[in-house]
């Protein structure tokens, strides 16, 4: 069963690649613990396949860098993109799609939260293993507020404007 609106997000941890050392975070992978993260804030969170992938890279992703300042006027208070990759792999995508600062990017290496959500992708077929589906979903205080699930293959509804347009 996945996450629908007005479920909390489930426990989970994620990892994000540090550039720069601050208090608490040391340079490199850092591990976090979600409902942490999300208490008192409200977050924009985009899943997706992969890093580095043809409609992750061309168009979530930049969409969201696009649309930043827009959410955060909205009151978005931070931005995720969360994927079935490493931190290493995710602090380099970061940095190609110069995301640092605009959108963290949430490694989930061994799709724990994915499924936790109920939104894994099984692409074992392709050689990918198990994956998120495309989603975006806007969180309050750890509880689903919006949610936009995409058809397989489809990049219709998950876009950095539609969930602006729900705000």
């Amino acid at each position: 069963m996945s996450i629908k609106i007005g479920d909390r997000l489930p426990d989970g941890k994620l990892a994000e690649f540090i550039e720069t050392e601050t208090e608490g975070c040391t340079l490199g992978p850092n591990t976090f613990d979600v409902a942490t993260l999300v208490k008192g804030k409200t977050i924009a969170i985009f899943g997706l396949p992969g890093a580095f992938t043809p409609t992750c890279s061309a168009q979530h992703v930049p969409g969201y860098i696009k649309h930043a300042k827009e959410l955060h006027a909205k009151g978005v208070d931070e931005i995720w993109c969360i994927s079935v990759n490493d931190a290493f792999v995710m602090g380099a995508w970061g940095r190609d799609q110069e995301a640092t600062g605009v959108v963290r990017m949430m490694a989930d290496g061994n799709a724990d939260f994915t499924k936790a959500l109920g939104l894994e992708f099984d692409l074992k077929g392709f050689g990918m293993g198990i994956r998120s589906q495309r989603y975006s979903m806007l969180v309050k205080d750890g509880v689903v507020t919006q949610l936009n699930l995409e058809a397989a293959g489809k990049f219709e509804v998950s876009n950095a404007e539609t969930l602006l347009g729900q705000i």
